[in-house]
């Protein structure tokens, strides 16, 4: 039976503080994360992605402003409208895709289920209606430079473990993309994203620390200020772009504040959501920095 394209319902857990949704892997979505891009700049008028994927499947999440899906499926054509950041749209296999319409200031999150590779793309719609083509692993040419996966200590880890990154920044002026991968772009598999939005002026978010979980954080829109903290030392960072990023290994408190007005904080982490992992309280992550020393 052939899979449908379909709109996902995802968390919006409310708070006076700022609201925040999240999508994990093989829980709200049907596959395991392997990459993840953005669409943003699109000017007016203009539309992106008109493709189809042989194997890979895709959720597709309106981060700010909103936009248009239009699907081709075998029992005719759709439009979905795309414009909370709580719902988001299921792209199986073997469907054509097109964005369009978007909204001043949008930014398109697509999440993947597999590495890019040219093997698997078909950017000819005449190519794509003939349902002729195949993937042929001969030619497959799937981005090559997996990282090794990295371990730490979040007992010994300091605030200058942590690393500003610059994506890949691929320019147009059908709009940019930014993209991450797997142990490519990042140390680490990404199980889960979240994300915070409708944050009120003066208010601090995310004030805690990881035992396990590895994170990479980036601002999809406005601008916000991390502090980092390691019972020492303290870093604070500026991030403005969506295309830098604060990749930040466990054992670190950290703090984001200074949210301007609009501002969207996107996270990429490397484990499922586990109350057991944080530490929420900035004494007990003292004791817990000091416990082996």
């Amino acid at each position: 039976m052939e899979e449908k394209s379909r709109l996902i319902a995802l968390p919006k857990i409310l708070d006076k503080r700022g609201n925040l949704s999240f999508i994990e892997s093989l829980q709200h979505i049907p596959f395991e994360i392997k990459r993840a891009h953005w669409i943003y700049d699109v000017p007016g008028g203009q539309t992106r992605g008109g493709h189809a994927y042989i194997e890979t499947q895709e959720f597709i999440v309106a981060m700010s402003g909103s936009f248009d899906v239009i699907l081709h499926e075998s029992d005719g054509n759709k439009t979905i409208s795309l414009n909370r950041s709580y719902y988001g749209l299921y792209v199986p296999a073997g469907t054509w895709r097109e964005l369009c319409n978007f909204s001043s200031n949008s930014l398109a999150l697509v999440l993947s289920s597999t590495y890019f590779d040219v093997a698997d793309y078909i950017d000819n719609y005449n190519v794509y209606q003939r349902k002729t083509y195949r993937k042929d692993w001969n030619d497959s040419e799937i981005i090559n430079r997996i990282v090794k996966a990295q371990e730490y200590d979040a007992h010994k880890t300091s605030v200058f473990d942590c690393t500003l990154l610059e994506l890949d920044k691929h320019t147009s002026e059908l709009g940019n993309l930014s993209v991450m991968e797997n142990r490519h772009s990042i140390p680490f598999d990404i199980q889960r994203a979240y994300y915070l939005y409708d944050i009120p002026g003066g208010q601090s978010r995310g004030a805690h620390a990881h035992k396990k979980l590895q994170q990479f954080i980036v601002s999809v829109g406005g601008s916000f200020d991390i502090t980092l903290d390691d019972g020492l030392n303290r870093r604070t960072f500026t991030l403005s772009r969506p295309y830098y990023g604060l990749l930040i290994p466990p054992g670190i408190w950290r703090d984001l504040v200074n949210f301007s007005a609009g501002a969207t904080c996107l996270v990429l982490a490397s484990e499922h959501y586990d109350t057991e992992d944080y530490i929420r309280n900035y004494d007990d992550y003292v004791n817990f920095k000091n416990s082996l020393i």
